[in-house]
């Protein structure tokens, strides 16, 4: 079982950092590119946490990043028999935790490129999106287990 995980989670992690990393080579900050009428990419510096909230708490958010994978691996993983669904959610929601933090220690900020310009949302990164799909099959899974 934590090979899975393991093996899943450094997946989506390295499609996270690939992301990142092809984001920076390719797109100058500020920059935005047209890929459809509905999505952009625009690379920006991320100083906070959704919505840019609390901005320049970059230690803060470090250090409820590995608060909240202690939390997870302890009360929700270890020693537990995940089924095959929970090991991917949770590669999911450890994976998109690990990539924004690697970019709070390397670079003080979290690259963010994901525009979707029909709303007026907040660019967000692929670790956002892991960890909110994995929120919401979790969701999906405690409403399924609660019926059984």
């Amino acid at each position: 079982m934590y090979k899975k995980l393991f093996i899943f989670g450094i997946i989506f992690l390295w499609i996270d950092q690939l992301s990142k990393g092809l984001i920076i080579i390719y797109i100058n900050v500020n920059e935005s590119i047209k890929i459809f009428d509905f999505l952009s990419l625009t690379y920006v510096h991320n100083m906070g946490a959704a919505f840019s909230m609390l901005s320049g708490a970059r230690w803060l958010f470090i250090i409820l990043a590995i608060i909240a994978l202690n939390i997870i691996y302890i009360y929700f993983i270890k020693d537990k028999n995940l089924s095959n669904f929970e090991i991917v959610t949770y590669a999911l929601l450890l994976s998109g935790i690990i990539g924004n933090l690697i970019d709070r220690i390397l670079y003080g900020y979290v690259i963010d490129f994901i525009d979707v310009t029909i709303f007026d949302f907040a660019i967000f990164n692929l670790a956002d999106s892991f960890i909110v799909i994995s929120v919401i099959l979790l969701l999906l899974g405690v409403k399924k287990w609660s019926t059984k």
